[in-house]
């Protein structure tokens, strides 16, 4: 159990890692995709496509699983020891897309953070000037507070010592 749990966390930053790859450049995905296709058919010099990034789920998911079956055919042979199973493949497979979609949020809440930096900080100018606001009215002032003092000795009356509990237990007889 515990290699799988650490094979999932490395393949998710190693999914990660593919995906700002290949949203950085994208050229191993353009070299395929001159081998496969006509010139007609051949992506574009801006497009940003590529195996993982800006791709839906089927084509990641069949570009990931290639290239994990490729890297425990490697294994296979470089190592004697069987060490590649099921459950890893799998652990792997899902920390890579887990990996892929944690990057594809962070790379997209960063632009929408960076397009909205400005207005961001308006806000929090605001809220800061209103929290001032605020305190500044929890603040007790001075008068305010001279005259409830007066008011809390005014409203104290002297009242003659009560008696004990077991004094007031003797007056009923139960003592």
């Amino acid at each position: 159990m515990t290699l799988e749990l650490i094979t999932f966390i490395a393949a998710i930053l190693f999914g990660a890692l593919l995906y700002w790859r290949e949203s950085q450049r994208n050229t191993l995905y353009r070299i395929f995709n001159k081998i496969i296709y006509s010139k007609a058919l051949q992506i574009k010099a801006t497009e940003t496509k590529g195996f993982l990034y800006q791709q839906k789920f089927i084509v990641r998911f069949m570009s990931l699983g290639t290239l994990i079956l490729l890297g425990i055919v490697i294994t296979r042979f470089l190592v004697p020891i069987s060490i590649a199973t099921l459950s890893l493949f799998m652990s792997m497979l899902v920390g890579m897309l887990a990996g892929t979609y944690l990057a594809g949020f962070i790379f997209k809440s960063g632009k929408i953070i960076e397009a909205k930096s400005e207005a961001l900080e308006d806000l929090v100018q605001d809220s800061l000037e209103q929290g001032k606001e605020f305190l500044t009215e929890l603040k007790p002032k001075k008068e305010k507070l001279v005259q409830k003092e007066d008011v809390l000795e005014k409203e104290t009356p002297t009242a003659a010592p009560e008696k004990s509990a077991r004094e007031r237990l003797k007056d009923k007889g139960l003592l």
